[in-house]
């Protein structure tokens, strides 16, 4: 018999290793201290994330000036870029409110540049515009909402992708026909975000294509409401069926005496239309109370949860997140009607 001396001498022994510590990191920056707030703290989360996801440092130039951003190079690196698998969609919930579900979402495209990181929509869409690649952009991302809200479907979670349009597809009837062919043809859930600037470039067509998608089911929302110059004579002639009050207004909504009487006559006015009303920006849990009191019918902010990547949706539906900030958001007063009266 072997002695228990040589038969541990055979199996030896494994000294535990200390486990290995890999720190990434994502950040954003910008020249000057005049800044979007929020906008530099989606760019930072959104590097970090992708810095998780690409185990590498991620640093995003999102100067609000474009400090740091070549126009004419990104003008002639947006058609490649499209083609070459640079740009995702990231989403962002739409959270109905007395539901306490999430009723539909947003995509929003993003340019993951391989020597700049990441660039925000404010960056790229204005060059995507001047320089015509608008047209090849939107269909990349309409392809690609398509695909995505498949696996949302198979997820069990049957709801509408929303996609911003640029007012000069809207009056482009070639662009309005594919769109239509993808939309029939793939069966899927897919709605259109449009601005009222959009449709005053050539109201005639853009008003009449819109007609044509909402007639094949194609769901309308008016988007960033009263951001510019709302006209209420094109706000009855569009065939939407929701209007987004501009974050502007709901940001402010518990510090100014105005902004939430802007806000109720919005939501009435939006209702005597037969629209829903989806307020962006809800950041608080005080500014989702006021809304739910004020009749809103969806939410949409970092309060409901920022944009993210699909897998980190798909995430944040299965765990049924949304369902915290709904319940913390609950009214615990109300206000007489004559509050909401008061100049």
């Amino acid at each position: 018999m072997k002695r228990v001396r040589d038969v541990i001498g055979e199996i030896g022994f494994a000294m535990p290793t200390a486990p290995t510590l890999e720190i990434v990191i994502g950040g954003a920056a910008v020249s000057g201290i005049d800044h979007d707030e929020v906008r530099l703290v989606e760019a930072a989360e959104a590097a970090l994330e992708l810095a998780r996801a690409e185990r590498r440092d991620i640093l995003s130039n999102v100067s609000v000036d474009g400090g740091g951003i070549d126009v004419l190079m990104l003008m002639r690196e947006l058609p490649s870029a499209i083609l070459s698998g640079q740009m995702t969609l990231h989403y962002q919930p739409k959270v109905h409110i007395r539901r306490q579900e999430v009723a539909s979402v947003e995509a929003l495209v993003r340019w993951q540049h391989p020597e700049r990181g990441l660039i925000l929509p404010g960056d790229f869409i204005a060059i995507a515009e001047r320089s015509g690649a608008i047209d090849a952009l939107t269909r990349w991302t309409l392809r690609q909402a398509i695909a995505d809200q498949r696996i949302l479907a198979s997820d069990g979670h049957i709801m509408t992708v929303f996609l911003n349009i640029s007012g000069m597809l809207l009056a482009d009837r070639a662009f309005i026909d594919e769109a239509c062919r993808l939309i029939i043809g793939s069966g899927a859930k897919i709605g259109f975000e449009i601005t009222e600037t959009a449709v005053i470039r050539e109201p005639e067509k853009a008003i009449a294509h819109l007609e044509m998608l909402s007639r094949l089911g194609v769901p309308i929302a008016i988007d960033d409401y009263g951001a510019g110059l709302s006209s209420l004579a094109y706000l009855k002639k569009l065939p939407a069926g929701e209007l987004k009050i501009d974050k502007g207004f709901v940001l402010q909504l518990t510090s100014s005496n105005r902004d939430p009487l802007i806000v109720r006559s919005t939501i009435d006015l939006a209702h005597a239309l037969d629209m829903e009303v989806t307020a962006e920006g809800v950041e608080t849990p005080a500014a989702l109370a006021l809304l739910s009191v004020m009749g809103c019918d969806m939410v949409q902010g970092y309060l409901l949860g920022k944009p993210t990547s699909l897998d980190v949706f798909r995430n944040y539906l299965a765990e049924e997140r949304h369902l915290g900030a709904v319940a913390n958001g609950r009214p615990t007063f109300h206000r007489p009607e004559a509050f909401w009266k008061r100049a």
